[in-house]
């Protein structure tokens, strides 16, 4: 670490030293989304000094998104979204990489698309795409922060593959995607709360949301959480399961 960074990140080393600092600058975060969600999580990655980020989003932006999305202006519309937040982000922080993907994920693609990360952010709006991302964590191993808003409201919880509920014993069902209302303040908070999470993580300080699902109810101002627990025989994480017995 330079002179330059020293400064720059002061007032977080006092936290977690120039060590944890390091390990910020060395790690590769995905964060799959670059909207509402998206928008706070990857920059306080980028602040924070995260040596890559990352993004993964097949959207353009669209008129209706510059409510929460703040990532994304008005001369933006009609843009890649991954195009318009890694400009953001350089322009927050020129000593990070920025890594884009503008494609879809699916079923077929998503093995290869996905390239090897320390951790794996949901900033998605649909389960189908979670559902995808979980079953990747759980078979690479890698911990998913899962976060959702809607409205007023969103949670978190942090999945460690092998030792929490994954993403499918927590919500097993498929909905379909629909539109829904939401105030930009609600991903802000849920977004922070997540980056908070992969930074904890990452410099191996404070103790995650781990079994744990995290509410955040913006209309009387509360937080609330309830205890997680695996779902028997999970037709994603149950061989990890196993493994851990047979130890």
């Amino acid at each position: 670490m330079n002179d330059f960074e020293r400064e720059k990140y002061s007032r977080q080393i006092l936290l977690f030293g120039e060590e944890g600092q390091e390990k910020l600058k060395n790690a590769k975060v995905l964060v799959v989304g670059a909207g509402g969600l998206g928008s706070p999580i990857s920059t306080y990655l980028a602040i924070a000094g995260v040596g890559k980020i990352i993004l993964a989003d097949f959207d353009s932006v669209d008129l209706s998104n510059l409510n929460r999305q703040f990532l994304h202006h008005e001369k933006d519309i009609g843009r890649a979204k991954v195009e318009s937040a890694k400009e953001k982000l350089l322009s927050m922080n020129p000593g990070i990489e920025v890594e884009t993907i503008g494609e879809m994920l699916s079923e077929s693609n998503i093995e290869s698309l996905i390239p090897e990360c320390d951790i794996i952010v949901d900033a998605l709006d649909n389960l189908e795409t979670r559902h995808l991302l979980n079953r990747l964590a759980v078979k690479r191993r890698i911990p998913f922060i899962h976060g959702a808003v809607t409205g007023y409201d969103g949670q978190v919880t942090t999945i460690i593959p092998g030792k929490t509920p994954c993403f499918y014993c927590i919500f097993p069902r498929i909905s379909r995607k629909e539109v829904f209302p939401i105030l930009g303040a609600t991903p802000g908070v849920i977004g922070s709360i997540q980056a908070n999470e992969v930074i904890k993580f990452l410099t191996g300080n404070g103790k995650l949301l781990e079994g744990r699902l995290l509410f955040w109810s913006g209309l009387s101002g509360t937080f609330s959480e309830i205890s997680l627990s695996k779902l028997n025989n999970c037709p994603v994480c149950g061989f990890l399961n196993e493994v851990n017995e047979n130890k």
